[in-house]
């Protein structure tokens, strides 16, 4: 029997990239990539520390994205099956209900224009008496909510203070606040919205937004499964501005006939980190994920339970999907480091190599770094460290050090800083874990993926797509879809491409090292002391 031949449109709305694939795929067979198109994000920096993106560049970019990958694969818009949305998280704008017409640009995850009310909030009297109160009630209820409530920390990724700060500095915003009629949204939310309006503006259209995007915000609760009722109070932020939460096999709808000239099913949508734990199909508590792009983010499946976390690991909603009754909930634990392709990027513009690609066989080439280490805090330190104020530098350096040993002390430190991440999910999960599945530019790097195996002696998996975000996405629509019946046969499309396995000989070598490492991490905290950087300000 012919099974039939699906087409999915993968839309993945990275921080610097636009990215749309189309996927081929058949019920009993491996998709393959057919179609595939990019359009660049212009990142905006109107003033120190500010990153936006203008939302009508980025709009018209979606919208030529899936026109040029449609074009790629030889198709017309009504051949495609659905449309599957990826999106990066924690970036927002806020829009008028009834003329769609948007208040501010996207303020990205990576702008810090709070960032001095995070500091005063997180040394705030209301803060400490928050967290005290918690963990008084946690004493007495055992409950994991007010563990995760007793230490609790602000930080600029999350939406909370970069909202609050926009509420109140916009006029505006502040001026529609008045008639009702300001919407708030992520990305993903605000693709949704004008997507399913078409270009009829009067047009109702349902304000949601998928658990996945709203759980990492700061103001959402993933163990209640709500907007947290004493941060929207805290901070002054009015539920009506906010999203349905919806799940992951919503009925999202269709993109309007107005946009492309054909309708699409909207299939699937979901955040960045949750796509790319379908893409390496992390879909078993226990199972470990780590993706290492830019920054790093390590997830650990936990299962139907949400965990609290003493060491700054963030608990999560993975992915909720199913029908009523029947409805399946996993949630995540997650560290990161927002440093690891930053880290290669600023390596390749000052010359320690010409090639990233070249990189590993130069640490390959020496056997040691010949006493160098390398701390990797551009933007400070995070969990179990979380330091903002830490400083990056090479420490160590002799007559006898090359370059080759400065390279290869670098690429140590990326899997130091994972191998910290992973040693809190041990500490916080009490998991026994088998192996890490890897994915992201730098997972590429042989180097460090090996020496992630040794350090933290389970083997180290990574699969023939290392951009899994948009793989994830794609099965994720395919199972609402009805193209594949259960995760099972996701996992058997999955393909790994290599293996690394620990080395015992090298482990404790390794981990000598990474000891060495740490004592060098002592002496860069604090480097960028509060007062200096008021002084600067």
């Amino acid at each position: 029997m012919e099974h039939a031949r699906h087409y999915i449109a993968t839309l993945d709305v990275g921080t610097t990239t636009i990215r749309c694939f189309i996927y081929a795929t058949k019920t009993n067979g491996e998709p393959s990539t057919v179609g595939t198109a990019y359009e660049h994000v212009d990142l905006l920096y109107p003033a120190p520390g500010w990153v936006e993106i203008n939302p009508d560049k980025l709009w018209s970019s979606v919208l030529l994205t899936i026109q040029k990958a449609t074009e790629d694969a030889k198709l017309t818009i009504d051949q495609l099956t659905c449309l599957a949305i990826s999106t990066q998280r924690n970036s927002f704008t806020c829009w008028n209900r009834d003329t769609g017409q948007v208040y501010h640009n996207f303020i990205t995850w990576k702008d810090l224009r709070a960032d001095r009310l995070v500091k005063e909030w997180n040394s705030s009297f209301t803060l400490r008496l928050l967290k005290f109160g918690a963990g008084f009630l946690h004493f007495f209820t055992r409950s994991k909510r007010f563990l995760a409530g007793s230490v609790i920390k602000l930080m600029n990724p999350q939406v909370t203070l970069r909202l609050a700060w926009v509420l109140h500095n916009n006029s505006s915003l502040q001026e529609g606040l008045k008639t009702g009629n300001v919407l708030y949204g992520t990305i993903d939310s605000w693709l949704l919205y004008r997507l399913r309006q078409g270009t009829d503006r009067t047009r109702y259209v349902e304000h949601i937004s998928d658990v996945t995007n709203c759980t990492s915000t700061g103001f959402y609760d993933p163990f209640g499964q709500e907007w947290a009722g004493w941060a929207l109070n805290l901070f002054s932020i009015k539920k009506d501005l906010l999203p349905k939460v919806v799940d992951n096999s919503h009925d999202f709808g269709y993109v309007h006939e107005t946009l492309l000239g054909a309708k699409i099913k909207i299939a699937a949508s979901v955040s960045d980190q949750s796509a790319s734990l379908w893409g390496n199909c992390c879909f078993e508590r226990g199972d470990v994920k780590i993706t290492m792009g830019t920054g790093s983010f390590l997830n650990v499946n936990t299962g139907t339970k949400c965990l609290a976390s003493v060491h700054g690991l963030y608990p999560l909603i993975g992915y909720k999907m199913g029908r009523d009754s029947r409805m399946d909930i996993n949630y995540l634990m997650e560290g990161s480091s927002n440093d690891t392709g930053s880290i290669i990027e600023w390596a390749l513009n000052v010359g320690l190599f010409d090639d990233p690609a070249e990189s590993a066989s130069m640490a390959m080439s020496v056997p040691n770094s010949d006493g160098v280490l390398f701390v990797p805090a551009f933007s400070g330190l995070g969990p179990p460290i979380r330091d903002d104020s830490a400083g990056s530098g090479f420490i160590g350096i002799k007559p006898s050090t090359r370059k080759e040993h400065m390279v290869r002390a670098l690429l140590e430190s990326l899997a130091f800083r994972v191998a910290l991440l992973y040693d809190c999910a041990l500490t916080e999960t009490r998991f026994s874990f088998t192996s890490i599945k890897v994915d992201g530019g730098v997972s590429k790097n042989d180097f460090i993926c090996q020496t992630l195996a040794d350090l933290t002696g389970v083997q180290v998996e990574r699969g023939e797509v290392t951009d899994s975000t948009a793989l994830g996405a794609m099965f994720m629509a395919g199972l609402n879809c009805g193209i594949w019946s259960s995760k099972q046969q996701l996992m058997n499309a999955r393909k790994v491409e290599k293996t690394f396995s620990p080395d015992p000989g090298r482990r404790q070598k390794q981990l000598k090292q990474m000891r060495a490492w740490e004592r060098a991490v002592d002496r860069f905290k604090k480097w960028y002391m509060l007062e200096d950087i008021k002084n600067l300000d």
